[in-house]
């Protein structure tokens, strides 16, 4: 698995009326039929939150027969009246839902059991200074005109990461911009020291999604009045993946 090519197939723009931002496709499998399994898209909540109207796009891609990729916009209802029918964490900023999802879009359906949980980050010695990647759509911007997110990347930038139930979330360096939010955080590493030897294995997972920018506010105080003056940092809040396992778990069973 060459998990930069399949996540950058699996993420994708969603859009709707008041927002923007970034999705990306796990597979749920079925407790009973463990060789098939139910696409759920993954975001950041506010961003489902902030679309208004009862549905929004997803811009989906599919692989024609000459090799050349082509955007599949998807509308997919996201509310029945004010209801909406997303399932969100109720302390954290995801939102997942299943939704269908045209045959030969994606060729490798990532599973959700690729979501690094407490045990996956003691095991390999995740600490600050650890490069990460990410994809997303920077203020609505695509890699290409078929719509492939845009691949960034920068290091973790705070401290501690464990445990994630209490941590919710950590500090990512990278330049973040509007549209960013929801998109998928990963790790991959090849010879990576941890438990005191160097293995040469391949080591990768996804260890969250983007939720928000970091920002400075300064009030300031004025002869007529006050303001606030927010300044950005360059960071990234990013929701841990063992809280998206756990939004994931929180949707009805697949079958």
């Amino acid at each position: 698995m060459e998990l930069n090519t399949i996540l950058m197939e699996s993420t994708f723009r969603l859009e709707g009326r008041g927002s923007q931002g970034t999705a990306f496709v796990l597979g749920r499998r079925y407790p009973k039929e463990p060789t098939k399994a139910r696409y759920v898209v993954v975001t950041a909540s506010h961003v489902l939150k902030e679309i208004q109207g009862e549905s929004a796009t997803i811009v989906l891609r599919h692989k024609t027969t000459t090799g050349k990729w082509e955007r599949l916009p998807l509308t997919v209802k996201i509310r029945d009246k004010d209801r909406p029918l997303w399932t969100t964490h109720p302390n954290a900023d995801v939102a997942v839902m299943y939704i269908p999802i045209p045959s030969g879009v994606i060729k490798d359906l990532l599973p959700t059991t690729l979501l690094a949980d407490d045990n996956v980050l003691a095991e390999f010695e995740v600490h600050p200074g650890d490069e990460l990647n990410c994809l997303g759509y920077p203020f609505g911007a695509e890699g290409n005109e078929a719509g492939f997110p845009i691949l960034r990347s920068g290091k973790i930038a705070s401290y501690p990461l464990l445990p994630t139930k209490d941590t919710r979330t950590f500090l990512f360096d990278f330049r973040v911009f509007g549209g960013n939010s929801g998109g998928p955080v990963y790790f991959v590493q090849s010879g990576r020291t941890y438990k005191g030897a160097l293995h040469a294995s391949t080591i990768q997972f996804i260890i969250g999604l983007v939720s928000q920018e970091v920002l400075v506010t300064q009030r300031i105080t004025e002869l007529y009045g006050k303001r606030e003056q927010n300044y950005p940092l360059g960071l990234a809040e990013v929701v841990h993946a063992s809280l998206i396992r756990e939004a994931v778990e929180l949707l009805p069973s697949p079958e």
